[in-house]
């Protein structure tokens, strides 16, 4: 399976979530790219963030953002 734009939109914006304290969250604004706030309501209907425009990552939201980091890292490593 690979990732499409969507799931890539998603990733991308549960990178760019706050991972030093469970108390920072991310607010996506009416005039942000409609890229992102679609995926920011499609991540708030999977139970990923608490808000339809971000706010705060759930349990679910925590765990993701932990293993996207690796996986970021791990892919942006040289060899």
């Amino acid at each position: 399976m690979s990732l499409n734009a969507e799931l890539m939109e998603e990733l991308n914006l549960i990178l760019k979530f706050p991972n030093k304290s469970l108390m920072q969250g991310l607010k996506i604004h009416k005039d942000a790219d409609p890229a992102v706030i679609a995926a920011a309501q499609r991540l708030y209907k999977k139970g990923i963030v608490q808000q339809p425009d971000g706010g705060y990552l759930t349990d679910l939201g925590h765990d993701l953002l932990e293993h996207a980091q690796v996986i970021q890292s791990a892919l942006s490593s040289s060899s």
